[in-house]
């Protein structure tokens, strides 16, 4: 074994953890420890490559993972420096994967609708395959009732699934296979909170939970966003649950803080209070990898996670889960006596073998790359023709991008102008309490290839005219 010393540190070049990870966690740890105060620089990128025996590549992949994940931060002509120090502990490294309408006729996703996986790159045929063999071997499953809370294959490759992309540690038994990430949010609202229970929500944030939390007559309380992420409730306050995207804020974008994490986990524990973590789009990190959950971070203590498979595999599968802690499983299962559940049985069989066999894996890495390249283009557009129009953060993840106004236009008569020229826009405003906080264009950009956004772009550029 050759090691390479640094700041007390060392490199093990015969580990199976990359040599990238071992410097973040080396980082994290000495920041966690305050060891590294708060504003501390750190080494020169060049500098700190030659240091341990490394390409600048390295360094400059290890800084830029601490700076989504909240740690670092990079000044212009400065450098990078601890942004985050003291009492902080994330979820250990994570290890990568071994090997995811209109009645009468096919929705056709138009620019820039957000929230569209492109369906023509769906590995039908290997999905055809793996659902004819789920039928030949155990037709009769497909079937019949079941598990309540789901296939119990299914739930275990879930359970494999964000062990390795989320850092959450569950058993498959905490684990239920749902409708969708809508539906498991839903199910959540009507499990744990009563009419007139506080709920907090993000703002901006998802329209469709203040739906369903107004349908529940539920109390609803905002929580805005600053540059650590969501705010906590104010003492005062007290709501019930509180609903939150740590990872991949939506539809602004931005990770939640190290120490943020940490102050919900603490409000929750002294509030008796739950965390509904949704994870929409975190398998979609375009530089590093996925950041750990705040579910993983929290050891699913107060913390339910959502997730889906319509951005990873297909809308229209209507699959989707729900990780809880062990002691709500008995609250989860009377739920489901009385409701029922919402989830088809017929696609879940299939979908745990397509996960383990690499399918899925290989589907979502050929994804991520083309997503990549159109997310690519889109920026270098917006910088070009739109710099005078307003202003944009990239943060390397998501899947669609937030064009923030000037004050001299609106966005929802941008979307209107656009709506008449053939194309659709969802608007920032559309997405806060208050309509006049928040003013901006939320451009989805997976869908479409360049050729497809060019005309969009002019459209919208005209738009300003």
């Amino acid at each position: 074994m050759t090691e390479t010393t640094w700041l007390g540190f060392s490199i093990d070049r015969a580990s199976k953890i990359p040599v990238f990870e071992q410097i973040c966690l080396a980082i994290r740890t000495r920041a966690n420890s305050g060891e590294l105060a708060e504003g501390a620089k750190l080494p020169p990128t060049r500098e700190f490559a030659t240091e341990l025996g490394v390409s600048r590549s390295t360094i400059v992949t290890a800084y830029e993972q601490l700076v989504a994940e909240g740690y670092l931060r990079s000044r212009a002509r400065s450098g990078y420096h601890i942004w985050t120090s003291g009492n902080v502990e994330l979820a250990s490294h994570i290890e990568p994967p071994a090997t995811i309408a209109e009645a009468d006729k096919p929705h056709s996703p138009i620019p820039f609708e957000a929230g569209q996986p492109d369906m023509r790159l769906f590995p039908y045929r290997q999905w055809a395959k793996t659902l004819a063999r789920s039928c030949r071997t155990n037709p009769q499953a497909m079937f019949e009732e079941g598990p309540v809370f789901g296939n119990f294959n299914l739930r275990k490759a879930v359970a494999n699934h964000v062990s390795e992309w989320r850092g959450i540690q569950a058993s498959p038994h905490q684990i239920i296979i749902t409708a969708g990430a809508t539906d498991a949010v839903e199910l959540c609202l009507r499990t744990l909170l009563n009419r007139g229970d506080k709920i907090g929500l993000e703002d901006p944030g998802y329209p469709r939970v203040r739906q369903f939390a107004k349908v529940q007559d539920l109390t609803l309380t905002y929580l805005d966003i600053d540059e650590h992420g969501t705010r906590i409730p104010d003492e005062l306050i007290n709501p019930r649950l509180v609903f939150v995207t740590p990872s991949h804020q939506y539809p602004l974008g931005g990770a939640m803080s190290p120490n943020r994490r940490l102050e919900f986990i603490q409000w929750a524990n002294k509030q008796k209070a739950w965390i509904l973590e949704d994870d929409f789009d975190s398998e979609f990190r375009y530089a590093g990898r996925p950041i750990p959950a705040l579910a993983g971070f929290d050891q699913l203590n107060h913390t339910l996670y959502a997730g889906s498979f319509a951005k990873l595999f297909s809308r229209s599968l209507r699959l989707g889960y729900l990780i809880i802690p062990e002691n709500l499983l008995d609250r989860f299962h009377a739920s489901f006596r009385s409701f029922g559940a919402r989830a088809s049985l017929l696609p879940q069989q299939a979908l745990a073998d397509f996960m383990t066999s690499g399918e899925f894996y290989r589907h979502l890495r050929r994804m991520r790359r083309i997503y990549a390249e159109r997310r690519a283009f889109l920026l270098a557009q917006l910088r070009k023709d739109f710099s005078d129009i307003g202003s944009f953060i990239d943060h390397q993840a998501g899947t669609l991008i937030v064009l923030h106004l000037n004050d001299h236009y609106h966005d929802s008569n941008i979307s209107r102008q656009m709506q008449q020229r053939g194309f659709r826009l969802q608007t920032l405003s559309s997405f806060s309490s208050d309509r006049s906080n928040h003013n901006g264009l939320i451009l989805g950009f997976c869908a479409y290839t360049r050729e497809e956004m060019k005309p969009a772009l002019t459209a919208l550029r005209s738009c300003f005219s």
